[in-house]
Protein backbone atom coordinates (compact mmCIF):
# COMPACT_ATOMS: atom_id res chain seq x y z
CA UNK A 1 0.00 0.00 0.00
CA UNK A 2 1.27 3.45 -0.90
CA UNK A 3 1.71 5.66 2.14
CA UNK A 4 -0.31 8.81 2.45
CA UNK A 5 2.98 10.61 3.00
CA UNK A 6 3.83 9.80 -0.64
CA UNK A 7 0.36 10.43 -2.08
CA UNK A 8 -0.11 13.85 -0.49
CA UNK A 9 2.92 15.55 -2.09
CA UNK A 10 2.15 13.97 -5.44
CA UNK A 11 -1.42 15.23 -5.25
CA UNK A 12 -0.18 18.71 -4.48
CA UNK A 13 2.17 18.64 -7.45
CA UNK A 14 -0.66 17.58 -9.76
CA UNK A 15 -2.81 20.40 -8.42
CA UNK A 16 -0.02 22.85 -9.21
CA UNK A 17 -1.28 22.95 -12.79
CA UNK A 18 -4.30 24.99 -11.62
CA UNK A 19 -4.14 28.71 -12.36
CA UNK A 20 -6.86 31.02 -11.06
CA UNK A 21 -7.93 34.32 -12.53
CA UNK A 22 -9.12 35.28 -16.04
CA UNK A 23 -6.98 34.72 -19.13
CA UNK A 24 -6.26 37.79 -21.20
CA UNK A 25 -8.22 38.04 -24.43
CA UNK A 26 -7.67 40.44 -27.27
CA UNK A 27 -9.71 43.61 -26.61
CA UNK A 28 -12.41 44.49 -29.08
CA UNK A 29 -13.53 47.77 -30.57
CA UNK A 30 -15.78 48.76 -33.47
CA UNK A 31 -13.99 50.82 -36.12
CA UNK A 32 -15.17 52.23 -39.46
CA UNK A 33 -13.97 50.58 -42.65
CA UNK A 34 -12.25 53.76 -43.87
CA UNK A 35 -11.30 57.26 -42.90
CA UNK A 36 -13.63 60.02 -44.00
CA UNK A 37 -11.13 61.44 -46.52
CA UNK A 38 -9.17 58.34 -47.48
CA UNK A 39 -9.62 55.13 -49.44
CA UNK A 40 -10.47 51.61 -48.31
CA UNK A 41 -7.04 50.10 -48.98
CA UNK A 42 -4.83 49.02 -46.11
CA UNK A 43 -1.33 50.46 -46.17
CA UNK A 44 0.17 47.49 -44.31
CA UNK A 45 3.17 47.93 -42.05
CA UNK A 46 4.46 51.51 -42.20
CA UNK A 47 6.78 51.27 -39.19
CA UNK A 48 9.91 51.44 -41.36
CA UNK A 49 8.71 53.97 -43.93
CA UNK A 50 11.20 56.87 -43.99
CA UNK A 51 8.56 59.50 -44.69
CA UNK A 52 10.83 62.46 -43.81
CA UNK A 53 12.92 61.78 -46.92
CA UNK A 54 9.99 63.20 -48.92
CA UNK A 55 11.34 66.65 -48.02
CA UNK A 56 14.46 65.85 -50.07
CA UNK A 57 16.69 67.53 -47.49
CA UNK A 58 19.98 65.74 -46.85
CA UNK A 59 20.69 67.74 -43.70
CA UNK A 60 17.36 66.76 -42.17
CA UNK A 61 17.99 63.11 -43.10
CA UNK A 62 21.36 63.30 -41.38
CA UNK A 63 19.83 64.71 -38.19
CA UNK A 64 17.27 61.91 -38.06
CA UNK A 65 19.95 59.24 -38.60
CA UNK A 66 22.11 60.80 -35.93
CA UNK A 67 19.43 61.41 -33.34
CA UNK A 68 17.62 58.07 -33.55
CA UNK A 69 20.58 56.43 -31.81
CA UNK A 70 21.44 59.10 -29.26
CA UNK A 71 18.22 60.87 -28.33
CA UNK A 72 17.97 60.87 -24.53
CA UNK A 73 14.26 60.04 -24.40
CA UNK A 74 14.88 56.93 -26.51
CA UNK A 75 17.83 55.90 -24.36
CA UNK A 76 15.72 56.30 -21.22
CA UNK A 77 13.02 54.11 -22.77
CA UNK A 78 15.66 51.45 -23.48
CA UNK A 79 16.70 51.52 -19.83
CA UNK A 80 13.08 50.92 -18.87
CA UNK A 81 13.20 47.81 -21.06
CA UNK A 82 16.24 46.59 -19.12
CA UNK A 83 14.37 47.17 -15.87
CA UNK A 84 11.30 45.31 -17.17
CA UNK A 85 13.46 42.35 -18.22
CA UNK A 86 14.86 42.12 -14.72
CA UNK A 87 11.34 42.33 -13.30
CA UNK A 88 10.38 39.21 -15.30
CA UNK A 89 13.16 37.29 -13.57
CA UNK A 90 12.12 38.60 -10.16
CA UNK A 91 8.45 37.78 -10.77
CA UNK A 92 9.15 34.13 -11.58
CA UNK A 93 11.84 33.53 -8.99
CA UNK A 94 9.38 32.86 -6.15
CA UNK A 95 8.10 29.67 -7.80
CA UNK A 96 11.57 28.12 -7.98
CA UNK A 97 13.30 26.20 -5.16
CA UNK A 98 15.63 28.29 -3.05
CA UNK A 99 18.71 27.28 -1.09
CA UNK A 100 20.57 29.41 1.46
CA UNK A 101 23.84 28.30 2.99
CA UNK A 102 25.62 29.93 5.90
CA UNK A 103 28.71 29.02 7.97
CA UNK A 104 30.48 30.41 11.02
CA UNK A 105 33.64 29.71 12.97
CA UNK A 106 34.03 31.10 16.51
CA UNK A 107 36.99 30.72 18.90
CA UNK A 108 36.45 31.51 22.59
CA UNK A 109 39.25 31.77 25.21
CA UNK A 110 39.01 32.00 29.03
CA UNK A 111 41.87 32.82 31.47
CA UNK A 112 41.44 32.32 35.23
CA UNK A 113 43.85 32.58 38.23
CA UNK A 114 46.30 31.15 38.79
CA UNK A 115 47.33 30.90 35.15
CA UNK A 116 44.56 28.66 33.95
CA UNK A 117 43.55 29.02 30.30
CA UNK A 118 40.90 27.25 28.25
CA UNK A 119 39.83 27.64 24.68
CA UNK A 120 37.05 26.26 22.52
CA UNK A 121 36.42 26.51 18.78
CA UNK A 122 32.94 26.09 17.40
CA UNK A 123 32.37 25.52 13.69
CA UNK A 124 28.76 25.45 12.54
CA UNK A 125 26.83 25.73 9.34
CA UNK A 126 23.26 25.80 8.12
CA UNK A 127 21.68 24.90 4.81
CA UNK A 128 18.05 26.00 4.38
CA UNK A 129 15.97 24.90 1.39
CA UNK A 130 12.42 25.86 0.54
CA UNK A 131 10.03 25.46 -2.35
CA UNK A 132 6.74 27.31 -2.64
CA UNK A 133 4.20 25.08 -4.38
CA UNK A 134 2.48 27.43 -6.79
CA UNK A 135 -0.81 25.53 -6.62
CA UNK A 136 -2.99 28.38 -7.84
CA UNK A 137 -0.64 30.25 -10.18
CA UNK A 138 0.43 33.11 -7.93
CA UNK A 139 3.90 33.37 -9.44
CA UNK A 140 2.87 32.23 -12.90
CA UNK A 141 0.39 35.09 -13.08
CA UNK A 142 3.04 37.41 -11.67
CA UNK A 143 5.43 36.39 -14.42
CA UNK A 144 2.67 36.71 -17.01
CA UNK A 145 2.05 40.26 -15.79
CA UNK A 146 5.77 41.06 -15.90
CA UNK A 147 6.10 39.71 -19.45
CA UNK A 148 3.20 41.88 -20.58
CA UNK A 149 4.84 44.88 -18.91
CA UNK A 150 8.04 44.03 -20.78
CA UNK A 151 6.13 44.09 -24.06
CA UNK A 152 4.67 47.45 -23.03
CA UNK A 153 8.21 48.72 -22.37
CA UNK A 154 9.26 47.71 -25.88
CA UNK A 155 6.23 49.52 -27.28
CA UNK A 156 7.07 52.56 -25.14
CA UNK A 157 10.50 52.69 -26.73
CA UNK A 158 8.78 52.78 -30.11
CA UNK A 159 6.59 55.62 -28.83
CA UNK A 160 9.75 57.51 -27.85
CA UNK A 161 11.24 56.93 -31.30
CA UNK A 162 8.06 58.14 -33.02
CA UNK A 163 7.91 61.17 -30.73
CA UNK A 164 11.53 61.99 -31.55
CA UNK A 165 10.81 61.86 -35.29
CA UNK A 166 7.86 64.18 -34.84
CA UNK A 167 9.77 66.66 -32.70
CA UNK A 168 13.02 66.83 -34.64
CA UNK A 169 11.34 67.21 -38.04
CA UNK A 170 8.91 69.79 -36.65
CA UNK A 171 11.77 71.77 -35.07
CA UNK A 172 13.70 71.66 -38.34
CA UNK A 173 10.65 72.95 -40.22
CA UNK A 174 10.46 75.82 -37.73
CA UNK A 175 14.14 76.62 -38.29
CA UNK A 176 13.59 76.98 -42.02
CA UNK A 177 10.37 78.92 -41.51
CA UNK A 178 12.03 81.57 -39.35
CA UNK A 179 14.91 81.79 -41.80
CA UNK A 180 12.39 82.48 -44.56
CA UNK A 181 10.67 85.11 -42.43
CA UNK A 182 14.03 86.79 -41.74
CA UNK A 183 14.82 86.80 -45.47
CA UNK A 184 11.40 88.30 -46.25
CA UNK A 185 11.90 91.00 -43.63
CA UNK A 186 15.30 91.90 -45.02
CA UNK A 187 14.00 92.10 -48.59
CA UNK A 188 11.15 94.30 -47.41
CA UNK A 189 13.62 96.45 -45.51
CA UNK A 190 15.63 97.03 -48.67
CA UNK A 191 12.46 97.91 -50.57
CA UNK A 192 11.29 100.32 -47.88
CA UNK A 193 14.68 101.99 -47.67
CA UNK A 194 14.54 102.57 -51.42
CA UNK A 195 11.12 104.13 -50.95
CA UNK A 196 12.49 106.33 -48.15
CA UNK A 197 15.36 107.50 -50.34
CA UNK A 198 12.94 108.21 -53.16
CA UNK A 199 10.70 110.18 -50.81
CA UNK A 200 13.64 112.27 -49.63
CA UNK A 201 14.47 113.06 -53.26
CA UNK A 202 10.84 114.01 -53.83
CA UNK A 203 11.00 116.25 -50.75
CA UNK A 204 14.09 118.01 -52.10
CA UNK A 205 12.30 118.50 -55.41
CA UNK A 206 9.23 119.90 -53.64
CA UNK A 207 7.04 116.99 -54.72
CA UNK A 208 6.68 115.45 -51.24
CA UNK A 209 6.10 116.68 -47.72
CA UNK A 210 7.91 116.08 -44.46
CA UNK A 211 4.94 113.92 -43.43
CA UNK A 212 5.67 111.57 -46.33
CA UNK A 213 9.29 111.21 -45.19
CA UNK A 214 8.30 110.53 -41.57
CA UNK A 215 5.75 107.90 -42.61
CA UNK A 216 8.33 106.17 -44.78
CA UNK A 217 10.90 106.25 -41.98
CA UNK A 218 8.36 104.72 -39.58
CA UNK A 219 7.82 101.76 -41.90
CA UNK A 220 11.59 101.22 -42.21
CA UNK A 221 12.06 101.27 -38.44
CA UNK A 222 9.15 98.91 -37.81
CA UNK A 223 10.72 96.43 -40.22
CA UNK A 224 14.09 96.71 -38.48
CA UNK A 225 12.35 96.06 -35.13
CA UNK A 226 10.74 92.89 -36.49
CA UNK A 227 14.02 91.14 -37.38
CA UNK A 228 15.51 90.58 -33.86
CA UNK A 229 12.40 88.70 -32.70
CA UNK A 230 12.56 86.44 -35.75
CA UNK A 231 16.27 85.80 -35.15
CA UNK A 232 15.49 84.83 -31.54
CA UNK A 233 12.82 82.38 -32.70
CA UNK A 234 15.25 80.91 -35.24
CA UNK A 235 17.86 80.30 -32.57
CA UNK A 236 15.28 78.77 -30.25
CA UNK A 237 14.25 76.27 -32.93
CA UNK A 238 17.92 75.51 -33.69
CA UNK A 239 18.61 74.92 -30.00
CA UNK A 240 15.63 72.55 -29.90
CA UNK A 241 17.11 70.48 -32.73
CA UNK A 242 20.44 70.31 -30.89
CA UNK A 243 18.79 69.15 -27.66
CA UNK A 244 16.84 66.43 -29.47
CA UNK A 245 20.15 65.21 -30.90
CA UNK A 246 21.64 65.20 -27.38
CA UNK A 247 24.09 67.90 -28.36
CA UNK A 248 24.92 71.17 -26.58
CA UNK A 249 22.48 73.96 -27.35
CA UNK A 250 23.71 76.36 -30.03
CA UNK A 251 26.19 73.79 -31.37
CA UNK A 252 24.19 73.49 -34.60
CA UNK A 253 23.45 77.19 -35.07
CA UNK A 254 26.40 77.91 -37.43
CA UNK A 255 25.47 74.92 -39.57
CA UNK A 256 21.77 75.77 -39.64
CA UNK A 257 22.49 79.38 -40.49
CA UNK A 258 23.43 78.15 -43.95
CA UNK A 259 19.92 78.76 -45.13
CA UNK A 260 17.94 76.68 -47.58
CA UNK A 261 14.36 76.53 -48.80
CA UNK A 262 11.42 75.66 -46.61
CA UNK A 263 10.72 71.90 -46.55
CA UNK A 264 7.97 70.76 -48.89
CA UNK A 265 7.01 67.07 -49.13
CA UNK A 266 7.49 65.61 -52.60
CA UNK A 267 5.00 62.76 -52.34
CA UNK A 268 1.70 62.02 -50.65
CA UNK A 269 1.07 59.73 -47.69
CA UNK A 270 -1.34 56.81 -47.78
CA UNK A 271 -3.39 56.86 -44.59
CA UNK A 272 -4.66 53.27 -44.91
CA UNK A 273 -7.68 52.24 -42.88
CA UNK A 274 -8.45 52.64 -39.16
CA UNK A 275 -7.70 48.97 -38.47
CA UNK A 276 -4.07 49.58 -39.52
CA UNK A 277 -3.59 51.77 -36.48
CA UNK A 278 -3.90 48.77 -34.15
CA UNK A 279 -0.76 47.30 -35.66
CA UNK A 280 1.17 50.43 -36.52
CA UNK A 281 0.61 52.72 -33.53
CA UNK A 282 3.03 51.81 -30.70
CA UNK A 283 1.00 53.70 -28.10
CA UNK A 284 -1.98 51.44 -28.87
CA UNK A 285 0.21 48.35 -28.49
CA UNK A 286 1.58 49.68 -25.21
CA UNK A 287 -1.95 50.24 -23.90
CA UNK A 288 -2.99 46.71 -24.93
CA UNK A 289 0.02 45.17 -23.16
CA UNK A 290 -0.70 47.21 -20.04
CA UNK A 291 -4.21 45.79 -20.16
CA UNK A 292 -2.79 42.26 -20.38
CA UNK A 293 -0.58 42.97 -17.37
CA UNK A 294 -3.56 44.25 -15.37
CA UNK A 295 -5.62 41.14 -16.23
CA UNK A 296 -2.80 38.89 -14.99
CA UNK A 297 -2.73 40.87 -11.74
CA UNK A 298 -6.32 39.72 -11.10
CA UNK A 299 -5.01 36.15 -11.00
CA UNK A 300 -2.27 37.21 -8.60
CA UNK A 301 -4.85 38.72 -6.26
CA UNK A 302 -7.19 35.70 -6.50
CA UNK A 303 -4.37 33.22 -5.82
CA UNK A 304 -3.81 34.88 -2.47
CA UNK A 305 -7.32 33.81 -1.41
CA UNK A 306 -6.28 30.15 -1.41
CA UNK A 307 -3.99 28.07 0.82
CA UNK A 308 -0.25 28.37 0.29
CA UNK A 309 2.05 25.40 0.88
CA UNK A 310 5.80 25.63 1.17
CA UNK A 311 8.10 22.63 1.40
CA UNK A 312 11.11 23.41 3.53
CA UNK A 313 14.00 21.81 5.32
CA UNK A 314 17.32 22.58 6.91
CA UNK A 315 20.56 20.86 7.90
CA UNK A 316 22.79 22.29 10.64
CA UNK A 317 26.11 20.57 11.42
CA UNK A 318 28.06 21.73 14.49
CA UNK A 319 31.65 20.88 15.49
CA UNK A 320 33.12 21.99 18.88
CA UNK A 321 36.83 21.56 19.68
CA UNK A 322 37.97 22.14 23.29
CA UNK A 323 41.50 23.01 24.43
CA UNK A 324 41.79 19.72 26.30
CA UNK A 325 41.50 17.78 23.10
CA UNK A 326 37.90 16.88 23.57
CA UNK A 327 35.48 17.60 20.80
CA UNK A 328 31.80 17.26 20.20
CA UNK A 329 29.89 16.87 16.97
CA UNK A 330 26.20 17.39 16.33
CA UNK A 331 23.95 17.33 13.28
CA UNK A 332 20.42 18.60 13.33
CA UNK A 333 17.98 18.53 10.45
CA UNK A 334 14.36 19.26 9.78
CA UNK A 335 11.94 18.82 6.88
CA UNK A 336 8.25 19.33 6.40
CA UNK A 337 5.53 21.35 4.68
CA UNK A 338 4.23 24.66 5.90
CA UNK A 339 0.60 25.55 5.29
CA UNK A 340 -0.76 29.08 5.27
CA UNK A 341 -4.51 29.41 5.10
CA UNK A 342 -6.18 32.86 5.07
CA UNK A 343 -9.34 32.74 7.18
CA UNK A 344 -10.07 36.13 8.70
CA UNK A 345 -8.47 39.17 7.13
CA UNK A 346 -11.21 41.76 7.38
CA UNK A 347 -11.93 41.55 3.62
CA UNK A 348 -8.45 42.71 2.65
CA UNK A 349 -7.77 39.94 0.12
CA UNK A 350 -11.21 40.20 -1.47
CA UNK A 351 -10.70 43.94 -1.67
CA UNK A 352 -7.40 43.39 -3.49
CA UNK A 353 -9.23 41.29 -6.09
CA UNK A 354 -11.78 44.04 -6.65
CA UNK A 355 -9.00 46.60 -6.95
CA UNK A 356 -7.25 44.47 -9.58
CA UNK A 357 -10.51 43.98 -11.50
CA UNK A 358 -11.20 47.70 -11.47
CA UNK A 359 -7.66 48.42 -12.63
CA UNK A 360 -8.10 46.02 -15.56
CA UNK A 361 -11.37 47.65 -16.58
CA UNK A 362 -9.66 51.04 -16.42
CA UNK A 363 -6.84 49.75 -18.63
CA UNK A 364 -9.39 48.54 -21.19
CA UNK A 365 -11.02 51.96 -21.25
CA UNK A 366 -7.59 53.58 -21.62
CA UNK A 367 -6.81 51.26 -24.56
CA UNK A 368 -10.13 52.09 -26.21
CA UNK A 369 -9.56 55.81 -25.72
CA UNK A 370 -6.06 55.51 -27.20
CA UNK A 371 -7.50 53.86 -30.31
CA UNK A 372 -10.22 56.46 -30.75
CA UNK A 373 -7.76 59.31 -30.21
CA UNK A 374 -5.51 57.80 -32.86
CA UNK A 375 -8.40 57.67 -35.34
CA UNK A 376 -9.24 61.30 -34.58
CA UNK A 377 -5.62 62.37 -35.11
CA UNK A 378 -5.52 60.73 -38.52
CA UNK A 379 -8.88 62.23 -39.52
CA UNK A 380 -7.71 65.72 -38.49
CA UNK A 381 -4.39 65.36 -40.27
CA UNK A 382 -6.07 64.11 -43.45
CA UNK A 383 -8.48 67.05 -43.40
CA UNK A 384 -5.59 69.49 -43.07
CA UNK A 385 -3.28 67.88 -45.63
CA UNK A 386 -6.00 67.70 -48.28
CA UNK A 387 -6.57 71.46 -48.01
CA UNK A 388 -3.12 72.87 -47.34
CA UNK A 389 -2.07 72.86 -50.98
CA UNK A 390 -5.06 74.99 -51.96
CA UNK A 391 -4.15 77.54 -49.30
CA UNK A 392 -0.54 77.67 -50.49
CA UNK A 393 -1.56 78.03 -54.13
CA UNK A 394 -3.94 80.89 -53.34
CA UNK A 395 -1.31 82.70 -51.26
CA UNK A 396 1.28 82.30 -54.01
CA UNK A 397 -1.12 84.01 -56.40
CA UNK A 398 -1.79 86.68 -53.77
CA UNK A 399 1.91 87.42 -53.36
CA UNK A 400 2.37 87.67 -57.11
CA UNK A 401 -0.54 90.10 -57.42
CA UNK A 402 0.60 92.35 -54.57
CA UNK A 403 4.19 92.40 -55.84
CA UNK A 404 2.93 93.56 -59.23
CA UNK A 405 0.74 96.17 -57.53
CA UNK A 406 3.79 97.42 -55.60
CA UNK A 407 5.80 97.76 -58.80
CA UNK A 408 3.01 99.69 -60.50
CA UNK A 409 2.43 101.87 -57.47
CA UNK A 410 6.13 102.69 -57.10
CA UNK A 411 6.42 103.61 -60.79
CA UNK A 412 3.32 105.77 -60.52
CA UNK A 413 4.72 107.50 -57.43
CA UNK A 414 7.96 108.25 -59.26
CA UNK A 415 5.93 109.91 -61.98
CA UNK A 416 3.93 111.86 -59.44
CA UNK A 417 0.66 110.22 -60.46
CA UNK A 418 -0.05 108.65 -57.06
CA UNK A 419 0.66 109.38 -53.41
CA UNK A 420 3.23 107.83 -51.08
CA UNK A 421 0.40 106.32 -49.06
CA UNK A 422 -0.45 104.04 -51.98
CA UNK A 423 3.14 102.78 -52.09
CA UNK A 424 3.32 102.19 -48.34
CA UNK A 425 0.02 100.31 -48.38
CA UNK A 426 1.28 98.15 -51.24
CA UNK A 427 4.47 97.37 -49.33
CA UNK A 428 2.49 96.33 -46.27
CA UNK A 429 0.29 94.10 -48.40
CA UNK A 430 3.30 92.43 -49.98
CA UNK A 431 4.93 91.88 -46.60
CA UNK A 432 1.78 90.41 -45.11
CA UNK A 433 1.15 88.15 -48.09
CA UNK A 434 4.73 86.85 -48.09
CA UNK A 435 4.58 86.16 -44.36
CA UNK A 436 1.24 84.38 -44.76
CA UNK A 437 2.68 82.27 -47.57
CA UNK A 438 5.68 81.25 -45.47
CA UNK A 439 3.36 80.33 -42.59
CA UNK A 440 1.16 78.28 -44.94
CA UNK A 441 4.15 76.38 -46.32
CA UNK A 442 5.26 75.72 -42.76
CA UNK A 443 1.79 74.50 -41.80
CA UNK A 444 1.61 72.23 -44.84
CA UNK A 445 4.90 70.59 -43.83
CA UNK A 446 3.81 70.27 -40.20
CA UNK A 447 0.51 68.67 -41.24
CA UNK A 448 2.41 66.20 -43.39
CA UNK A 449 4.47 65.28 -40.31
CA UNK A 450 1.34 65.00 -38.18
CA UNK A 451 -0.28 62.60 -40.64
CA UNK A 452 2.72 60.29 -40.81
CA UNK A 453 3.11 60.29 -37.04
CA UNK A 454 -0.63 59.70 -36.58
CA UNK A 455 -0.53 56.54 -38.71
CA UNK A 456 2.56 55.31 -36.82
CA UNK A 457 5.06 55.64 -39.62
CA UNK A 458 8.83 55.33 -39.38
CA UNK A 459 9.45 54.50 -35.72
CA UNK A 460 11.12 51.17 -36.57
CA UNK A 461 13.65 52.86 -38.86
CA UNK A 462 16.99 51.24 -38.11
CA UNK A 463 15.49 48.44 -35.99
CA UNK A 464 15.53 44.74 -36.83
CA UNK A 465 12.57 43.54 -34.77
CA UNK A 466 9.19 44.82 -33.69
CA UNK A 467 6.59 43.47 -31.29
CA UNK A 468 2.96 43.49 -32.38
CA UNK A 469 0.02 42.87 -30.07
CA UNK A 470 -3.04 40.95 -31.20
CA UNK A 471 -6.46 42.58 -31.06
CA UNK A 472 -9.95 41.98 -32.32
CA UNK A 473 -11.53 44.67 -34.50
CA UNK A 474 -15.25 44.84 -35.12
CA UNK A 475 -16.41 46.63 -38.23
Amino acid sequence: MISIRVIAPLTMLLLSGCVVGPDHKAPEIALPGKFAEAGKTSNGDVSQVTWWTAFNDSRLNGYVNQGISQNLDILQAMERINSAQASVTVAGAGALPSLDVSAANTTTGTRTDPGSFSRSTVTAGTADASWFLDLFGLYRRSKESALASLDAAYASEDVARLTFLSQVVAAYIDVRYYQERIAIARRNLDSRRETLNLTKLQLDAGAASRLDVVQSEGLVNSTIAEIPGLETSFRGAAHRVATLLAMPASSLVPELQKGTRQPVARFNTKAGIPADLIRNRPDIRAAERQLASAVAEIGVAEAQLYPAITLGGSISPRYNVLSGGLDTRALTWSFGPQLSLPIFDGGRLRGNVKIAESSARGRYLAWKQTVLNAVEEVENALAAVSRDSRTVSSLQATVKSYEEALQLGTASYRDGASSLLDVLDAQRQVSTAQSNLAAAVRQMAQDYVSLNVAIGGGYAFGKTDTKVASVVIKK
